[in-house]
């Protein structure tokens, strides 16, 4: 049997094969009013085509745990019950079709309160629909980027809650996975990395109080969240910097050391991806160049992981999956190009995907 189309067991949940949809924003929500941050045609469009195509989990955009959490005002939220209620339109879709349905549930940080990337993707004000981001530290992105608010720790102990509400309302929602976003330069990989968490009390300084935040998260998450379903984080395993000689820097020595954590608190799989939280650097990529990131947790924790990153061609995600490098893998662009590259990749690999009784006669 191909390995790409074995089934993926995680707690209870039995995940049809190995090929799955990773997050990606597609900045099509209302930005304000009643239907801010609700999924519409748009989405619905975007999501089921991707089921009917054969792949085996999708996990939605980066969905906000608060209005000041998106990275645009264009995102989606599970922040009120108005949210629930049109995701429950897709997952029930996805469910009806063999899909199972996940989520990210996350917060942008001092990355918020953007346009859209096709219009620019500068920073919005108030008068655009935007607000003032926050962040462990008054450290900005980058020259474009207000410097950001400091968090309190009563604030940051707000925003665990938001996102174990987010996650209660996520299972209201029919999702069977929740993802806490954790990577590119988001409010909790900005927390992770000495360059952009520069605080001096208990969340700031050493790796132990660097990482509190994400494991206070997850412990919230994981009390909310049922036992039998499967709790996914993802990572950015490397700032890069290191790598380009530039200061301080969260690299993958870090990440092997947090994934043992996130092990102990309930975390049943990594999505190891990297970047994101320093403008600017140099990220040489290539076809799978964030898999030996992955491949390098997997060995040495046992943590399943997802490998992403350049993953475009059938024989490609075989071998990463036949090599034990990975226990999936998440493909993004690849998916946008082609909804049905399930398809094409069971073809190629003499293997069988559920295919929709109306489409049986192109089987």
């Amino acid at each position: 049997m191909s390995a790409l189309f074995e089934p993926c067991t995680l707690r209870s949940l039995t995940i049809a094969n190995r090929i799955w949809m990773a997050p990606m924003c597609q900045y099509s929500a209302e930005p304000c009013g009643p239907d801010a941050g609700v999924p519409n045609d748009w989405h619905f469009s975007h999501y089921t085509s991707r089921a009917s195509g054969g792949t085996g989990l999708i996990l939605t955009e980066a969905t906000a745990v608060s209005p000041e959490g998106r990275i645009s005002p264009f995102d989606l939220g599970i922040w009120n019950d108005t949210q629930v209620e049109a995701f429950r339109r897709i997952t029930g879709f996805l469910k009806e079709h063999g899909t199972t349905p996940g989520i990210q549930i996350g917060h942008a940080g001092r990355k918020a309160s953007t346009d859209r990337p096709w219009r620019g993707g500068a920073p919005l004000g108030p008068d655009q629909h935007g607000w003032q981001p926050v962040g462990p530290s008054p450290a900005a992105f980058d020259e474009r980027h207000p410097v950001p608010d400091e968090l309190t720790a009563a604030q940051i102990k707000e925003i665990t809650g938001q996102f174990a509400d987010a996650a209660r309302r996520a299972l209201a929602a029919g999702f069977e996975v929740v993802e806490i976003h954790g990577a590119h330069g988001y409010l909790i990989g900005e927390f992770l990395s000495p360059h952009s968490n520069h605080r001096t009390d208990e969340y700031g300084g050493s790796f132990e109080n660097r990482t509190r935040f994400a494991l206070e998260v997850v412990d919230a998450v994981r009390e909310v969240w049922p036992e039998e379903l499967p709790l996914f984080f993802r990572i950015s395993a490397t700032d890069w910097l290191a790598e380009n000689g530039a200061g301080e820097s969260w690299t993958v020595d870090d990440t092997v050391r947090l994934a043992r954590l996130l092990k102990e608190h309930g975390v049943d799989l990594l999505d190891v991806s990297s970047g994101g939280n320093a403008a600017s650097v140099r990220v040489p990529t290539g076809p799978g160049y964030q898999v030996p990131f992955a491949a390098r947790v997997r060995a040495e924790t046992g943590l399943p992981v997802a490998a992403v990153g350049l993953i475009t061609e059938p024989e490609q995600a075989e071998g990463i999956l036949a090599d034990g490098e990975a226990d999936a893998v998440l493909l993004g662009r690849e998916l946008l190009r082609d909804p049905y590259w399930a398809r094409r990749a069971a073809r190629e690999l003499g293997a069988a995907v559920a295919v929709p009784p109306q489409y049986g006669r192109a089987a």
